[in-house]
């Protein structure tokens, strides 16, 4: 029986990795090891390893987050000066969801949403 799943992502820089996901987008370090890091939110949990050799242009990680109250979300991190994805601002997509996007400092895209 599956219960929960925590996504790994590539991070460089673990102390960049660490400021962003706790001074920018408010998670809680779990854990802390040589070359990995581990983050909490409410029920979301995101595991990072590293990857010195990781080109951030060419990097393709990806979490899609749901949320249920994707408006206040959107206005914390606009007020704590987080910057969206331009290609992600807010929206409500046609697949009935209320979306919007950011880069982490590897270029891991996150992708927040809220069934409508």
């Amino acid at each position: 029986m599956l219960t929960n799943i925590h996504p790994k992502l590539p991070m460089r820089n673990k102390s960049a990795t660490r400021h962003f996901y706790i001074n920018q987008l408010g998670f809680k370090e779990i854990g802390d090891y040589e070359a990995y890091l581990m983050v909490t939110k409410d029920n979301v949990e995101i595991h990072f390893f590293e990857f010195n050799d990781l080109a951030p242009k060419e990097n393709y990680g990806q979490v899609y987050i749901r949320t249920t109250d994707i408006e206040d979300l959107y206005k914390s991190l606009i007020d704590n000066n987080t910057e969206i994805h331009p290609n992600g601002t807010l929206h409500t997509k046609p697949w009935g969801q209320k979306e919007f996007a950011l880069l982490d400092p590897d270029n891991n895209l996150l992708t927040f949403g809220q069934s409508i």
